[in-house]
């Protein structure tokens, strides 16, 4: 409750204190009434901190809080009208002192009339909050000032970071239990038998059954594996169905399927499978719905296992068929306190200082060995100081605990105590999504801006970036969990544990239930994807009068076609996300929404235009659109917008002089030079006219981090020896070296490009993590790749000059040192492409040379996805320790057939194919010790193979990990026995236009061996 309080007034305050709000209030007249206003909501600020530790236990407390509230939240609409009021004369005068120019919003005959009601009303609430304020019988301790400054603590590398939030101590033995009931058989009655892991929250139940569902010998004893979070407490038979088949086939279209289909196709995938099924947080008790559940999953094979996860010995009883519930216990006092070290501690070290250890050791104790509890509070004390501070917390807060055996809220309520006021904001705020959502962070950190609980520790750090520490201190406390990185290393997934959500929930946003407090309305979708369109949604004038202090509005994949001209009425909205509706156009109305600083319009595949009037919107940070197809040019006054960091692209229109503007309405180039925050920039249609990148003045964009230039997407390469006839490629180089940006560039993508070299600043992005080129026509040569060694994803594509990537000729030491951090490598349609190096030079005469597979691990130690596509000179196939998907198209079959069978030396001396293709002695010795790596591809798809590929050579026996396998157009494919049948792992299978595949002797394949498979999909076949 505190948290909202504390967090309106500081926004109050904070307004207030803006120079134009000033010299408004002067004009007007009402500077005193501001000053008194101010005075008083800074006394009623000074108490808040002590009122919210109060409430907790005194109703009296509470009531006066939720009196306040309604009374702040009337003052900080009229404070944020008046700072409104500010912004809209910025928008209005142009390099002109406000004070002057005010008086063009009111008339002179009725300037008296609103300064007497302005003035009125200032009193009236000041009069209000005075009596709040004395209005009580009760004490309240004065704080003034931030109680607690942002935690110091030790930079943490980010893979170590995230691998010790993953840190499992004293489960071994757990594990080890439940992998016997999962494949021991012997005492099965029935074919299906559940396994009930029981246990209070906070013990690691999800933990425990995430470690079994990933162990190796599960994996290759069971055929069909499922895993599907129950979090909700109404227990929708047909919901979990839809979860579940979801859970075999994500593409599976299931959202508004009845009932009837659901089970028939639920019973189609498990039919005849030994399989696996994780209901994750059961709750539901009431027996018959169970027993319909247990029905419908009745025809797996012998051996298939469900196991349950519950805090309810009920709910386990209920599901419960021969095996009795595992009981989860808690952690002993040695394992309790190795998890909390490495918490607690730097590095996981116990220290010298006995004392500490013992007040460490006394704290854990009262944490009744349950994991998470035992995180929290670890983390919690790693940043305070163990000399005063650990036992003041032992002594104090920690001994008032009375925890019943089990519940850990009060526990993890200590650690919310300690946070800062603005992380309890952000923390609480999370109460509004659902259980088990994926929360796009980069959203929620706009959405807490939104509120206005980020403050920035200094003028040169920007709230975005503010927002980020918060939610890695929020992250590193255990507040979030089950994290995935971008290709930056940045999470941009999280999901909260189902008991911290629980705490948010018991911790209220707000206290008032007037519409008028609402500030926030969200409708989360349950798919991360969200292309579940939900139910049509359409929004009245009256929706909008009634929640005016409204600061975010969350439409996304709502359905609504149209966005009311009252819209303009939400004066205090922050966030406006309409994406993925079908919405065609906005109303002009939306530019009075001056404090608007997110505006999210992605996939509006309609959408043609902006309102013309876009430039007003000088709050604007985030303005996200991708996917608007029909958008052909940008609208002026772009570059007043000089706070936006976020611009999906910037559009040149057709037919215009890039240089010197476009007409009344029509954005310049020029337009960029004032946006110096932004983080983010594509260009499109640069083909459309020489173009002086220098005035976007990319070398002053500090923050800027990706860059795509765009000449042309099309990939027709007459269209693009056309287009780039009209133009010299000297004339694109002069273009190219005017977009240099900064040094701290992370990803670069050129398109079109009609140079035939590469601006020298391209070779001084050292950090680049990203590298691009595509429809480079005439590039010759490339940049050596080896100056980039966090090059993390490399896409060359429609290059048909290119010969070699690096000119140089191959040395082992190259090999060696090149690309040690490359991950992700696509090369497509390049048609001339030979080799990663040229061949070697022996006494003045060149010597083709085939490289020996086994160097290749070398080259590329982290590659774990490549595709190869249009390649039909390639004379070696990249691969890598760590391969798990691989795309081979319209390339020859040779190079991967000699990469594979170098590195599966049991196939090297079985294999059929002709001697000459077997390799020599010393690459097989080398191979060896790469024979194992085979087995971690999971993903193999070959397309368009027309040489050689006449049937599954015997080292397809070593894909034991392939769960996606897939043909298209490979015209002479004629057999898939018997090799198909050992690919254990097999889950879908796909055959397509493979005109010479003999499908007609249905004993040549034994598909009961491929038991793991649960698509198989013929299309297209004679």
């Amino acid at each position: 409750m505190e948290a909202v309080v504390s967090n309106i007034t500081e926004g109050i305050v904070g307004r207030l204190g803006f120079e134009a709000v000033r010299e408004i209030a002067l004009f007007w007249g009402v500077n005193e009434e501001l000053i008194g206003l101010e005075e008083t909501i800074l006394t009623i600020k000074a108490v808040l901190a002590n009122a919210e530790k109060k409430q907790i236990h005194s109703d009296q407390v509470k009531t006066w809080l939720s009196r306040l509230e309604d009374v702040v939240c009337e003052a900080d609409d009229l404070v944020d009208g008046i700072s409104t009021e500010a912004l809209r004369c910025q928008v209005m005068t142009s390099n002109t002192h406000i004070a002057k120019q005010v008086c063009t919003f009111f008339s002179t005959s009725n300037q008296l009339v609103f300064r007497h009601k302005m003035s009125h009303k200032i009193e009236s609430l000041q009069k209000k909050l005075a009596v709040i304020r004395d209005d009580r019988q009760f004490h309240l301790e004065e704080h003034h000032g931030e109680a607690q400054a942002m935690y110091n603590r030790v930079v943490r590398d980010t893979h170590s970071f995230v691998s010790e939030g993953e840190v499992v101590i004293g489960r071994e033995g757990d594990r080890m239990k439940i992998l016997q009931l999962l494949l021991d058989t012997k005492s099965d009655n029935e074919n299906v038998s559940v396994v009930n892991i029981v246990g209070h929250g906070g013990l690691g139940k999800t933990t425990l059954a995430r470690l079994v569902f990933n162990d190796e010998k599960v994996e290759k004893d069971f055929d069909l594996k499922m895993w599907v979070c129950v979090s909700d407490a109404d227990f929708d038979v047909g919901l979990l169905v839809q979860k579940i088949i979801k859970s075999i086939s994500n593409n599976q279209k299931v959202e508004n399927c009845e009932m009837e289909l659901l089970q028939k196709s639920l019973r189609e995938k498990i039919n005849g499978k030994r399989y696996l099924l994780v209901l994750d947080d059961l709750s539901n008790e009431k027996r018959k719905l169970w027993l319909k559940l247990k029905d419908l999953l009745s025809n797996g094979l012998d051996g298939s296992r469900v196991i349950v996860t519950t805090r309810s010995m009920v709910v386990a009883r209920i599901a419960k068929t021969t095996l009795e519930p595992y009981l989860l216990g808690n952690l002993d006092d040695d394992e309790s306190w190795s998890l909390f070290k490495k918490m607690a501690f730097v590095e996981g070290q116990e220290p010298n200082n006995s004392s500490i250890v013992q007040i460490g050791k006394e704290i854990v104790k009262k944490c009744k060995g349950i994991p998470l509890a035992i995180r929290t509070i670890g983390r919690m004390l790693y940043s305070k100081d163990r000399q005063t501070e650990w036992l003041s917390f032992h002594k104090t807060e920690f001994s008032k605990i009375s925890q019943d055996d089990g519940d850990i809220l009060p526990t993890l309520k200590l650690s919310y105590d300690c946070l800062t006021s603005n992380l309890k904001h952000c923390f609480s705020y999370c109460s509004l999504f659902p259980k088990d959502h994926y929360i796009n962070v980069e959203n929620l950190i706009k959405l807490w801006m939104a509120q206005g609980f980020i403050k920035a520790s200094d003028a040169n750090q920007s709230l975005e970036d503010m927002g980020r520490e918060y939610f890695m201190e929020l992250y590193w406390r255990s507040f979030f969990q089950e994290v995935e990185e971008d290709e930056f290393g940045n999470i941009d997934y999280c999901k909260m544990h189902d008991l911290m959500h629980d705490l948010a929930v018991k911790i209220p946003i707000s206290l008032s239930q007037t519409a008028n407090s609402i500030r926030t309305v969200l409708l989360p979708s349950r798919q991360r994807e969200g292309y579940a369109l939900r139910e049509s949604l359409q929004l009245c004038d009256a929706t909008f009068s009634n929640f005016k202090l409204l600061h975010a509005l969350d439409l996304h994949d709502s359905g609504l076609t149209t966005l009311s001209n009252s819209i303009g009425k939400l004066r205090h909205l922050r966030y406006l996300d309409l994406s993925s509706t079908k919405i065609k156009a906005l109303p002009n109305s939306i530019t009075k929404l001056q404090n608007l600083e997110t505006l999210k319009l992605s996939g509006l595949g309609e959408f043609k235009e902006f309102p013309r009037d876009m430039k007003k919107l000088i709050s604007l940070r985030h303005l996200e659109f991708v996917g608007m197809r029909d958008l052909r040019h940008m609208l002026s006054g772009l570059g007043q917008l000089t706070n936006l960091q976020t611009l999906s692209y910037f559009v040149l229109s057709k037919g215009t002089n890039l240089r010197h503007g476009c007409g009344d309405h029509v954005a310049e180039l020029k337009e960029l030079m004032p946006l110096n925050s932004l983080r983010d920039l594509c260009i499109l249609n640069l083909r459309h006219g020489i173009t002086d990148g220098t005035a976007t003045n990319l070398k002053e964009k500090q923050y800027l981090h990706s860059l795509e230039l765009d000449w042309s997407s099309s990939n027709d390469r007459k269209y693009l020896e056309v287009t780039m006839g009209s133009t010299s490629s000297d004339e694109y180089e002069i273009t190219l070296e005017s977009f240099q940006p900064v040094l701290n560039m992370k990803s670069l993508q050129l398109k079109g490009y009609g140079g035939v070299r590469l601006s020298r600043w391209v070779f001084s992005l050292k950090k680049l993590v990203r590298f691009s080129l595509s429809n480079y026509i005439k590039c010759q040569t490339l940049p050596p790749l080896d100056q980039f060694p966090s090059l993390n994803k490399l896409d060359l594509y429609n290059m048909p000059l290119i010969e070699y990537i690096s000119d140089d000729f191959f040395t082992p030491s190259k090999a060696a040192s090149l690309m040690p951090s490359l991950e992700v490598l696509y090369l497509g349609d390049l048609s001339n492409l030979k080799g990663w190096w040229r061949d070697t030079v022996t006494n003045g005469t060149s010597e083709s040379t085939t490289m020996p597979s086994s160097s290749m691990f070398l080259y590329f130690p982290r590659l774990s996805g490549s595709r190869i596509e249009g390649c039909p000179k390639l004379k070696f196939l990249p691969f890598s320790p760590s391969i798990t998907r691989l795309t081979l198209e319209s390339s020859t079959w040779m190079p991967f057939h000699r990469t594979m069978m170098s590195i599966t030396t049991e196939e090297t001396s079985s294999s059929s194919s002709s001697s000459s293709l077997t390799p020599s002695s010393s690459t097989q010795l080398i191979a060896s010790s790469f024979s194992h790596l085979v087995s971690t591809l999971k993903y193999l798809w070959l397309c368009h193979i027309d040489d050689d590929l006449h049937f599954l050579p015997n080292w397809f026996k070593s894909l034991t990990s392939l769960g996606s396998l897939g043909f298209d157009g490979c015209s002479k494919l004629k057999h898939l026995s018997p090799i198909i049948q050992h690919l254990v792992s097999l889950r879908e299978l796909y055959i397509i236009r493979c005109n010479e595949l003999d499908m007609s002797n249905a004993k040549v394949i034994s598909w009961k061996a491929c038991k793991s498979l649960v698509s198989l999909s013929f299309i297209s076949l004679p």
